[in-house]
């Protein structure tokens, strides 16, 4: 009897150990994210026997983590096979015996169509600053629709032939680099109270690399408590979406997708950069059959179109803060009247917002004797994306404006 009452003391001694160690960690808060885009229309869409691994930054520590994995842009139902979560000791390395097999159906994880799926909470140690590998294993013939291109020092992903899910050092001749992140959309780690996540919502200026440089100029700055979580697909516009499958890939209009991008655990904060693909698109049909000139807005409609945005995010009780848009002088595209509206939008940001709440990335970026372009080293090439250094100057203005408001 006497064993009996000290095994039960003991258990109960240490049920209480663990849960004092595990107090800190009260709720639930966004660590990575992406949204959920299509990928370009091709023939070859489907794919077999892959594994996908995704590097995944935590700028949290916590116990526990839960993985959104989203079908919406599928058309057909998917099967997940396996999926595991390992410590990180390179970008596509894992250390030895840490993979964590996550609890999915015997069948495996099946999504339908326009469906999204998370997981019961898994049990994982995160260190904050550290990296973890999210890997999944495709069995069976798979359309791989559902997915995002992002780039950045914090965005690289990896596939491999077979299931790789608990093989520590892939074989380098069987794995490739990829931007493409797909069915993964979100990561949620068990965090402390004081934890929350700031939203970058836009087009392909911001599914490329500022988000990046933002969080690593949050960490440089010893502010560890936020993470970025990045909503942003190439191609996108406030007001207007293709039908056709030759852009199909360029998604939603804002205000169908506005209501899922900010569905992000724990989030505080919101990062507006959008507009400029309603402004270079439209070029007459006699140009492009599926872009045309009535595609344009006026600067009343885009303004319009941003305070909805403002609108449905106060509605979550989000603080928004708004980007100006970019030089775009030698676009492809680029016409006075282009130009005209671009400045036009984004003085209404500069003088009809809260000063506090403007990141003038414009201002960062443009020449000191023509604002109408980039200032040098800061032009990609095309005139409408900014280079590396420019990408890096934009998270540390982001991260100016967000510091100065904490």
């Amino acid at each position: 009897m006497k064993n009996r009452l000290l095994l039960l003391f003991l258990i109960l001694l240490s049920s209480a150990v663990a849960s004092s160690q595990n107090s800190e960690y009260t709720k639930w808060v966004a660590m990575w994210g992406n949204a959920m885009s299509i990928v370009e229309n091709m023939p070859e869409t489907y794919a077999k026997n892959i594994t996908l691994r995704y590097p995944i930054f935590s700028p949290f520590t916590g116990d526990y983590l839960r993985l959104h994995f989203d079908n919406y842009w599928g058309t057909e139902e998917i099967t997940i096979n396996k999926i595991t979560i390992s410590k990180s000791i390179s970008e596509e390395n894992a250390e030895e015996n840490s993979f964590v097999i996550v609890n999915i159906p015997k069948e495996g994880l099946r999504i339908p169509p326009k469906q999204k799926i998370t997981t019961e909470p898994i049990p994982f140690q995160v260190e904050e600053g550290k990296k973890i590998l999210v890997s999944f294993y495709l069995k069976n013939y798979t359309l791989m629709r559902s997915s995002v291109a992002i780039r950045g020092p914090l965005s690289i992903g990896y596939y491999g032939l077979g299931d790789m899910t608990e093989i520590a050092y892939p074989d380098i001749n069987l794995t490739k680099k990829t931007s493409w992140f797909y069915f993964l959309s979100d990561i949620d780690i068990h965090t402390k109270e004081d934890n929350y996540a700031i939203i970058c919502y836009g087009d392909s200026i911001t599914s490329q690399d500022w988000p990046d440089y933002l969080m690593l100029e949050l960490k440089k700055n010893n502010i560890n408590n936020i993470s970025i979580i990045r909503k942003a697909a190439s191609g996108t516009r406030i007001l207007r979406e293709y039908s056709c499958i030759t852009y199909e890939s360029y998604g939603l209009c804002g205000k169908n997708r506005i209501p899922r991008e900010l569905d992000v655990t724990g989030a505080k904060d919101l990062i507006i950069q959008q507009g400029i693909n309603d402004i270079i698109h439209p070029v007459g049909l006699n140009v492009n059959k599926f872009r045309p000139m009535e595609d344009l807005p006026s600067l009343n409609e885009l303004i319009k179109g941003m305070e909805y945005y403002i609108i449905e995010a106060e509605k979550k009780g989000l603080n928004v803060f708004l980007g100006t848009l970019l030089p775009i002088y030698g676009w492809r595209t680029y016409a006075d009247f282009r130009e005209e509206l671009k400045n036009g939008f984004n003085d209404w940001i500069r003088y009809k917002v809260d000063k506090k709440h403007v990141i003038d990335f414009h201002k960062v970026l443009e020449d000191d004797t023509d604002f109408r372009k980039f200032k040098n080293g800061y032009d990609s090439g095309d005139h409408l994306h900014p280079s590396e250094l420019a990408y890096k100057k934009m998270g540390e203005e982001a991260f100016k404006v967000i510091a100065s408001n904490l």
